[in-house]
């Protein structure tokens, strides 16, 4: 049976020991039933220490952990259990150094363990595009140039110049992408990417989706002009705020990201974004369903 909590506390006290965390996991993962995570077989023979277990076809023996984001980690599930209520239910993320000292690993450690859990968080692909109404937008990641080292700046330091490009879109009543894209200029072809032709769609009165009228329902707001809202539903309110959640993390909790890190540190938030309305106990619950994946250090690093 699928344990539920309500709080940190009430997860610790539903978890109390490796067994139980263990026993949870097997719970969710294998709740059709038992299969080998080498060659996908079912015929499955279970050891009576209750951890190990042996496939019928390939002959080879595994424990619940391989072929997720906790194999080959010498880190208990307790204390994965704890990182993943951190990060799934602070709104804004947790830092590598608070999550440290809260489960007692090194910060390289606490480190390691948040971008596995990002991993897990990714979407593989979009499997189908947003349908009307949509907002998008697009925001840019990173300090000013004025506050970078002499030989780190570039010739011209103003507006968006050496910041990370990040791309949204959110459907109303629905899903919110985020996606660092290489440059400004790109932003048209991501919506024809990731929106479904003649939705209608709400943008500000940036040049770069001029044209998209030929195949959407395409409204502005001039931003620049002070205009924020027109007719009571022509703005891009929603996705701004999306974007108020993603900065306050950056800023605020992370003060810094790396741009080759970015698309992981947007994996998580917008996961926890687009389930910002389940419970907390639910959220962690739906997350166990996604740990079928596996990110080595030495990957994360190349």
């Amino acid at each position: 049976m699928i344990k539920q909590f309500t709080s940190l506390y009430d997860m610790m006290e539903a978890f109390p020991d490796e067994q139980s965390c263990i026993d949870h996991l097997r719970s969710i993962r294998w709740k059709t039933g038992a299969h080998c995570p080498h060659c996908g077989s079912t015929k499955v023979y279970h050891f009576k220490d209750n951890r190990n277990h042996k496939c019928g076809d390939c002959k080879k023996r595994f424990s619940i952990k391989v072929g997720t984001i906790f194999e080959d980690s010498k880190i208990s599930l307790r204390k994965w259990f704890m990182a993943i209520w951190l990060i799934t239910s602070h709104k804004k993320g947790i830092a590598s150094t608070t999550l440290a000292r809260d489960i007692k690993v090194t910060q390289k450690t606490a480190w390691f363990m948040l971008h596995r859990l990002r991993h897990a968080a990714r979407t593989p692909s979009f499997n189908r595009k947003l349908k009307s109404p949509v907002e998008v937008d697009e925001t840019f990641i990173g300090g000013k140039e004025k506050n970078k080292h002499a030989h780190r700046r570039t010739k011209t330091g103003r507006g968006p110049v050496g910041k990370d490009v990040v791309w949204g879109a959110l459907e109303r009543n629905g899903e919110f992408r985020a996606v660092h894209i290489p440059h400004i200029g790109g932003v048209k072809g991501m919506v024809d990417c990731h929106v479904e032709k003649w939705s209608t769609v709400y943008s500000d009165e940036y040049a770069g989706y001029r044209g998209l009228g030929k195949e959407y329902h395409h409204l502005t707001v001039n931003h620049s002009s002070g205009e924020y809202v027109r007719a009571y539903h022509i703005h891009t309110n929603s996705i701004e705020g999306a974007w108020s959640h993603i900065k306050r993390q950056i800023y605020g909790i992370h003060h810094w990201i790396s741009s080759k890190h970015t698309f992981r540190y947007l994996a998580e938030m917008t996961w926890r974004y687009n389930r910002r309305d389940i419970d907390d106990g639910q959220r962690m619950n739906e997350f166990f369903g996604r740990v079928d994946c596996r990110l080595t250090y030495k990957e994360l690093i190349a």
